[in-house]
């Protein structure tokens, strides 16, 4: 590259990272924004009245900058980086958007408040330490696919399982006979199951969709630095699995439906960020 475009380029490579760093504060600025607002409206304090509306649509806001950042450290010139903060980065992104706009017609909202802090920072540590760990496959239609649906899962199961908090922390609140403040601005207790049920089910299909396609797109599943993964990934299915049909044959509910969807999410949180914490950060490969 001559002298003059190397300088032009470079330029232009620093406004570029001006450009995120400024995208990137102001994201986080209105995340924890948005998040105190929820907050205040859940737990019964002087914003207690709040429309819902004017947070969400703050939230989409901080969504769409999140989206910006995350786009160019994702997309380069090589190819599609995966490296783990970016990974956590995008995967806190789908669930916030898919929390924000679910709000608008489901009573969901007040799971924003523990997701939106945890995008916040993700957004930040996806930005300082953005790694380089590139996409490179022959079968690249198929394993973006693969790893779409793989995504789209574990957020959808994210978010049952902030779910699952509250409503452990509801059931335990109703049992103390303590109705008031935090468990007033939650929907019923049966509102809360049914909506559990609804994010697991979707998200027990995704992931059924994840691993077939890891099967029909992936060479081998069980090559040794996936066959953890892959493991992992079939045990919280078949924890998911047991849980729907428990629901379905014995009506399973309350504490017991609450373990088994955070054991679940565990599990999956080992098979998804697990190995590739130790691999890429721990191991270095």
């Amino acid at each position: 590259m001559p002298p003059r475009y190397a300088i032009i380029h470079g330029i232009v490579r620093s406004i570029g990272n001006m450009s995120n760093i400024f995208f990137a504060s102001v994201a986080v600025v209105l995340y924890f924004g948005v998040a105190y607002r929820l907050g205040m409206r859940l737990s019964g304090g002087p914003d207690i009245t709040i429309d819902k509306r004017a947070p969400i649509a703050i939230g989409i806001g901080a969504v769409t900058l999140h989206g910006l950042v995350l786009y160019t450290t994702l997309f380069t010139s090589e190819g599609v980086n995966l490296s783990f903060f970016p990974t956590i980065s995008l995967l806190t992104w789908v669930g916030a958007l898919l929390v924000l706009v679910t709000s608008m017609y489901r009573p969901v909202e007040n799971l924003a408040i523990a997701l939106l802090p945890l995008a916040a920072l993700a957004v930040v540590l996806g930005l300082a330490f953005p790694g380089m760990q590139i996409l490179v496959d022959d079968q690249r239609v198929g394993l973006e696919i693969h790893i779409l649906i793989s995504i789209l899962a574990f957020s959808v199961l994210t978010i049952a399982a902030i779910q699952a908090a509250l409503l452990a922390i509801q059931n335990s609140h109703l049992h103390a006979r303590r109705p008031g403040g935090f468990i007033r601005m939650l929907p019923p207790l049966e509102t809360m199951e049914t909506l559990l049920f609804k994010m697991i089910s979707f998200g027990f299909a995704l992931q059924t969709l994840s691993l077939v396609s890891g099967f029909v797109f992936l060479e081998d599943m069980f090559l040794q630095h996936k066959v953890h993964h892959t493991f992992l990934s079939l045990t919280a299915w078949l924890v998911f699995a047991i849980l729907l049909w428990g629901r379905f044959r014995f009506g399973w509910r309350g504490r017991i439906a609450i373990r088994w969807t955070v054991g679940g999410f565990f599990t999956l949180l080992l098979a998804y960020l697990g190995s590739k914490l130790v691999l890429e950060l721990v191991l270095g490969r």
